[in-house]
């Protein structure tokens, strides 16, 4: 059975940066495709960042050029690295493999201007 444990959020100001952490267990990051989603409030939950098992990364418009996903195989964890915060990117952050229907609890990141 998968399950997924996301930590690293917090409260930040716009500009500043945090690394999300997705531990996985009950499937390998390394041969799966792993992607980071977000839900803010009122919003439908959207895939943000993904990477697939031969490391290749697709972002969505709203993030590109500011996140990073990457994983470490040894530690079987998904990370995001976030950086040039803005208010925008207020949401809670989840990680899932795309064979897997599990969703972790999440962690919230908040971006205050």
């Amino acid at each position: 059975q998968v399950q997924l444990v996301e930590s690293g959020g917090g409260s930040v100001q716009a500009g500043g940066s945090l690394r999300l952490s997705c531990v996985v267990s009950g499937t390998l990051v390394r041969i799966n495709t792993v992607a980071w989603y977000r839900q803010a409030p009122g919003m439908q939950r959207e895939m943000i960042a993904l990477l697939t098992a031969a490391l290749i990364t697709n972002y969505a418009p709203s993030v590109k050029g500011r996140f990073t996903i990457s994983r470490d195989n040894a530690k079987n964890t998904v990370y995001l690295q976030m950086n040039n915060l803005q208010s925008e990117d207020t949401a809670v952050y989840y990680c899932k493999p795309f064979n897997s229907g599990t969703w972790g609890r999440g962690t919230q990141v908040t971006v205050s201007s």
